[in-house]
């Protein structure tokens, strides 16, 4: 991530709709590149996804399995640990992309470290996105940003939000290398 960045974060559970989430942010300055969703492979969204077919399916199924691959393809990144992941961001593709060998950490959590969540909070946060269903991350110019970005995901229902500071690529490369081989 850029290292004159923060972001703020939000866990929601299944049964809030996350296209409103990123509605009240869109409508306050945050563009679409600036939003990462991780979400649970058991998320209703995420299982739109992940059960999409090509072949043999109702024509009606398949249109609403496009409309939310077409819709996850506009966001700077979704993951969907197991499932797959969207990228359109290379702020989000240099953070994401890379190898992380840390057996001792699910893919979810992986991911959040990728977003320089550290070790302790990438595992804490992994198991409540398990329960929870959804966290919407939004990498932020500016503190002032930031809050502002905090209070509309709570507004919107999440479960929680705090800021996380960020570090920079390099940074998170470290230390991912450093936690992992230790």
């Amino acid at each position: 991530m850029s290292p004159n960045r923060t972001a703020a974060y939000g866990m929601y559970p299944r049964n809030i709709a996350l296209p409103d989430v990123v509605c009240a942010l869109n409508r306050a300055g945050f563009g679409n590149e600036d939003i990462c969703m991780v979400l649970s492979p058991a998320h209703p969204d995420a299982s739109v996804v992940r059960d999409a077919k090509i072949l043999n399916v109702e024509r009606e199924e398949s249109a609403t399995s496009a409309r939310m691959i077409g819709w996850f393809s506009e966001f700077g990144a979704v993951v969907i640990p197991t499932v797959g992941f969207f990228i359109r961001s290379q702020e989000f593709f240099h953070a994401l992309v890379r190898e992380q060998n840390c057996p001792s950490m699910s893919r979810g959590s992986r991911t959040l470290v990728g977003l320089g969540f550290s070790e302790d909070e990438a595992k804490r946060l992994g198991h409540q996105l398990s329960d929870v269903g959804a966290m919407v991350y939004v990498s932020c110019r500016g503190s002032g940003k930031t809050t502002n970005a905090i209070e509309l995901l709570r507004q919107a229902g999440a479960k929680e939000a705090a800021i996380l500071g960020m570090v920079t690529a390099a940074e998170a490369a470290a230390q991912v290398s450093l936690s992992c081989s230790s």
